[in-house]
């Protein structure tokens, strides 16, 4: 998958666990949007990550990229300890001068 630099970078995070690398590819004004919340600038998304992280043990595969440049949507499947695992969601990144200013998962 032909992934954006950045949104790559999110995903290796992920895979690895890396909570302060995740928190590293969001601008400082960036926000993240999921479960109903908003998380505003990277303290507080590298925290809402650790907490989702620590309460479902997720993993998160991408399966299928759409858009480019500053547009990105890619479908994942998320498994982990929650009810209906495992899931497909959306994760829809906006990109601005090499950083995530905004994503929604959905």
């Amino acid at each position: 998958m032909d992934m954006p630099k950045i949104v790559k970078a999110y995903f290796d995070a992920e895979h690895r666990n890396d909570p302060d690398a995740l928190a590293g590819v969001f601008s400082t004004e960036a926000i993240v949007k999921d479960e109903g919340a908003v998380h505003r600038g990277p303290r507080a998304i590298r925290d809402w990550w650790v907490a989702a992280k620590e309460r479902t043990h997720h993993v998160t595969a991408p399966i299928e990229l759409a858009g480019s440049d500053d547009k990105v949507s890619v479908r994942a499947r998320v498994s982990g300890d929650f009810p209906n695992s495992p899931v497909t969601l959306e994760f829809a990144f906006t990109i601005e001068q090499g950083k995530i200013v905004e994503l929604e998962i959905g």
